[in-house]
């Protein structure tokens, strides 16, 4: 499975998904740092019993919607590069089975949106610096807007990288996983069993629920990638 790793570190190092890993969270912080600079006393006003809530609170509703964006976008250029360069098949010449293929497939796209999470925490940190917010960082707050939500978001990981590696035109996986990101933004008043409202709920149901539907899903896709022929 290392083997896998290092392949497939090598072949982003050209590409631009380590930019998008970047992009990502650079993209909320400067939005919410647009924001909180054009209405500094009003916001600052709502917030004033807790400024840090009130900024993690805006980034985190911003942040969802781009990390499941994400999802979709990385695990296809991951495909992309398998399918374009016709490399599925020295893959799987691999001596190891295709289960540990297709699961170092999802520990290493998992791995690289957590790094956009950690990178989002450290931007929010500067950013509640910088506006004056002190320093008495609520770290259990930057813990539940950037790793609870990227635990909920587990199963759409699962279910993006199968649509990505079994479609070999990326319309397919981008369409769906465009489609429920910009969808989960109304689902705040949605029931607590609806899937797109885990990583907006930011509370231990949301993870062990995302983390274990997480866990059966990409069961279920790794028995289908054992069985199929990927072209």
């Amino acid at each position: 499975m290392w083997g896998v790793f290092s392949s497939d570190l090598l072949k982003i190092k050209r590409k631009l998904i380590l930019f998008l890993i970047v992009l990502g969270p650079l993209g909320v912080i400067g939005l919410e740092a647009v924001n909180f600079g054009l209405r500094y006393d009003y916001l600052t006003k709502i917030y004033a019993s807790d400024l840090w809530s009130g900024l993690l609170n805006n980034v985190q509703q911003l942040s969802v919607v781009v990390m499941l964006l994400g999802v979709a976008i990385i695990t296809s250029l991951m495909a992309t590069i398998e399918h374009q360069t016709n490399a599925w098949k020295q893959v799987l010449a691999l001596p190891i089975s295709r289960t540990e293929v297709y699961t170092a497939k999802f520990l290493f796209n998992g791995l690289l949106l957590f790094a956009s999470c950690i990178l989002l925490a450290f931007g929010s940190v500067i950013l509640g610096i910088v506006l004056g917010f002190g320093t008495d960082i609520p770290y259990t707050g930057l813990l539940k807007i950037t790793v609870f939500p990227f635990l909920a978001a587990l199963p759409f990981l699962a279910v993006q990288i199968w649509l990505a590696v079994t479609f070999k035109n990326q319309s397919i996986a981008l369409t769906f996983g465009i489609v429920y990101a910009l969808f989960s933004s109304y689902t705040r008043n949605a029931p607590d069993w609806l899937p797109l409202k885990w990583p907006l709920m930011m509370n231990s149901f949301s993870v062990i629920t995302g983390v274990v539907t997480g866990l059966i899903v990409l069961t279920i896709t790794l028995v289908d990638f054992a069985k199929r022929d990927v072209n």
